[in-house]
């Protein structure tokens, strides 16, 4: 199945966000994390929410936040060698302050490379336990005499909040779909820049049309995100149906789908589905490691929350360092991985049961104009083939979905059937599929 392809344009406008959100510091809390929100509300109207640090969130607690100006370590001449004006990935994510001299053997304990890609800056954090480090290419770590060396983390750490962006598209329905992004990584463009810019764009298309089922976007920390919006939220959990962890959907790998820890639920089946019969594609089951689909599939909760991602990860050299930049992630993948979920939500929009209205033997197509009447035919096209198995299968127990699985065909032609069939009366609609 060729996924629609979205406008060339809106690969382009994707990219061009992913560019502007790039060179943010983020973390999971702080500034740089409210003013990447900030950006994306300009394009879609988060709902901005704040816990407080301290506050438990089942077996956690809010974190203090973490802001930071500045940080360096300059040699004898006060020559900047590690600058994080220069890549923000050149300072351990969540360091604490610090201000003194120190010798070369001293301030190596806290500096980090990456000896198999030498030019390339590694992606380090210490969230939950106070630590401070810097973070460069191992050529550079190399190149470092000994000496005396000034070191400066200009960095707070203290009482404020934990921010994550919310957005609620209702449908004829209270059933939800949810779309979560973590949304706290530094300059990294495929994780999470591309999952936030696919979901961004998913939002502002799916507000332009009819939706049967109702949308709610995430935009988190990762991890203590999603287990405080669900501390918070428990009351809404119940409404949540289907799910989607977006992430690591801008690189030139095929997509990769990770079950639910359910398995088998609707969000499984429709996005094996689509991606079965779109091209080259992976589907794993579920592992308890990964994303946030961590936390919405745990026991208490099981939900049906999948992950979306073309190359999973950790699975690609790339990841979590600087090498995952602007050129890594290209708009023909962002567009295709966006065309990927539409297609995956319009599954759960359109399947449904339907009973045969006229059960006994094959009703006569032709007269209503379904059906070519040209005979001799080796293959029926297949549309007539799957008029034919909406007819066979539609008792009022199986869904479309069933129909398509079972029949091999496509579900937006095993919709298209129904729909045709329903227009000439011969289908009714009898409930949708939980």
């Amino acid at each position: 199945m060729e996924l629609t392809v979205a406008p060339v344009s809106l690969g382009a406008e994707m990219h061009a966000l992913v560019t502007d959100l790039y060179p943010i510091c983020r973390s999971i809390t702080g500034d740089g994390f409210r003013k990447t929100l900030g950006r994306l509300q300009q394009l879609v109207p988060l709902e901005i929410h704040e816990v407080p640090t301290g506050t438990p969130v089942f077996d956690w607690t809010v974190p203090r936040e973490w802001n930071i100006r500045d940080a360096w370590v300059a040699n004898s001449r006060g020559e900047r060698v590690i600058d994080f004006q220069s890549h923000n990935l050149h300072v351990v994510n969540y360091s604490t302050p610090v201000r003194k001299r120190m010798t070369l053997s001293e301030l190596r304990p806290h500096l980090f490379s990456n000896p198999e890609h030498p030019d390339w800056i590694p992606y380090r954090t210490s969230y939950y336990k106070e630590s401070w480090g810097f973070c460069l290419t191992h050529r550079q770590l190399q190149a470092l005499p000994d000496g005396e060396y000034d070191v400066c983390i200009d960095s707070t750490l203290a009482p404020g909040n934990l921010t994550w962006g919310e957005f609620l598209l209702p449908g004829e329905s209270s059933d939800e779909v949810l779309l979560s992004c973590h949304s706290c990584h530094p300059s990294l463009a495929n994780d999470n820049l591309a999952g936030m810019a696919v979901a961004i764009n998913l939002a502002r298309r799916l507000a332009e049309r009819p939706r049967r089922l109702s949308y709610r976007f995430l935009f988190i920390p990762g991890t203590i995100g999603s287990i405080a919006w669900l501390a918070q939220n428990q009351d809404k959990v119940d409404r949540i149906k289907h799910g989607l962890v977006l992430s690591c959907l801008g690189d030139r790998g095929s997509p990769t789908y990770k079950r639910s820890r359910r398995g088998d639920a609707l969000i499984d089946r429709a996005a094996s589905h689509v991606l079965r019969h779109s091209g080259d594609h992976t589907i794993i089951d579920f592992v308890p490691y990964g994303y946030d689909e961590r936390q919405y599939c745990s026991p208490g909760f099981d939900l049906a929350v999948g992950c979306l991602t073309r190359t999973p990860n950790g699975k690609y050299p790339e990841y979590h360092t600087s090498a995952d930049n602007l050129e890594f992630v290209s708009p023909e993948h962002l567009a295709h991985s966006l065309c990927a979920c539409e297609a995956i939500l319009d599954v759960l929009e359109n399947d449904g049961r339907y009973r045969n209205l006229n059960p006994h033997c094959e009703p006569q197509l032709g007269r209503r104009g379904l059906y070519s009447g040209v005979a001799g035919k080796s293959e029926l096209p297949s549309m007539e083939l799957a008029l034919l198995w909406v007819l066979n299968q539609s008792d009022g127990d199986h869904g479309l979905l069933d129909i398509a699985e079972r029949s091999g065909l496509e579900f937006n032609v095993i919709h298209a059937a129904a729909s045709a069939l329903k227009a000439t009366g011969l289908l009714e609609p009898v409930g949708e599929v939980a």
